[in-house]
């Protein structure tokens, strides 16, 4: 595949080295052979394999009834004015979501950090970057944009745990019928799950994410792609190359839903 100098530079970004042929021109100025550069793993072979995983009905948040009709406006206040988990306690702020309220892209995460806490925003500081040059290898931005451009993310959870510890089972139940009522509000063509949690959360799944990439699964009938957590990358670099198939499969799928 012959990539555009500009994805290249981003791919550069993200730690994903790509091979070129050796009669292509990389960056207009030099050759690579292909000693010099490994390739990229392909697409997966079972990506043309959908599954559907069953999911029980969500519970509803017990200091905010009535979620389920909620438009944006009051599932914001809703969101801010939670007290329904301990979590309230130690928030800074609520870390409600961003984005273009009918994005085709929405990527969910999991639990927001320090950064998170402070700025009332997902994902940001180093994941954040790293998620960002993600998003524009495939030409999509956070930033104000058009719906087909420009993505909504979420979380999980929408206060931070103490400390960043893993988020409790409870607290996941609770916050749940918010991030159920966003991904009504928003109807994306696909959803990139991105982590253990967001992936427990959304498919009623345990397995490993190794196990359930590649595959094209389904949440309330939306397609849903599993890919590893930017903070998990930064940790394991060598992965960023299998979270670029994932983005490449989903752009794929989200390709292939009407509009």
């Amino acid at each position: 595949m012959r990539w555009p100098s500009r994805q290249r530079e981003l791919l550069r970004e993200m730690g994903v080295r790509l091979w070129v042929p050796a009669h292509e021109p990389v960056d207009g100025t030099q050759r690579a052979s292909p000693a010099a550069e490994p390739a990229m793993s392909p697409l997966l072979a079972a990506a043309s394999a959908p599954i559907a995983l069953a999911r029980s009905d969500p519970p509803h948040a017990e200091s905010s009834p009535g979620i389920e009709t909620m438009d944006w406006p009051a599932l914001r206040e809703a969101v801010a004015a939670c007290t329904a988990c301990g979590l309230c306690r130690g928030r800074t702020k609520t870390v409600f979501g961003v984005g273009n309220l009918n994005a085709r892209w929405m990527i969910v995460g999991e639990a927001p950090g320090e950064r998170e806490d402070l700025v009332g925003e997902p994902f940001v500081g180093k994941s954040g970057e790293l998620l960002d040059s993600m998003l524009r290898a495939l030409q999509l931005t956070r930033a104000k944009d058009t719906p087909a451009r420009q993505v909504y993310i979420a979380n999980t959870l929408k206060c931070r745990p103490p400390a960043n510890r893993n988020p409790a089972p409870g607290e996941l139940a609770q916050c749940e019928p918010f991030l159920v009522r966003q991904i009504e509000l928003v109807q994306p063509a696909i959803i990139l799950a991105m982590g253990r949690f967001a992936v427990q959360a959304l498919l009623r799944s345990t397995e490993p994410i190794g196990r359930l990439r590649g595959r094209e699964h389904r949440y309330q009938g939306v397609p849903l792609v599993v890919t590893y957590h930017p903070a998990y990358l930064l940790r394991n670099p060598p992965d960023k190359a299998r979270a670029w198939d994932d983005l490449c499969f989903a752009l794929e799928r989200s390709q292939s839903t009407p509009a």
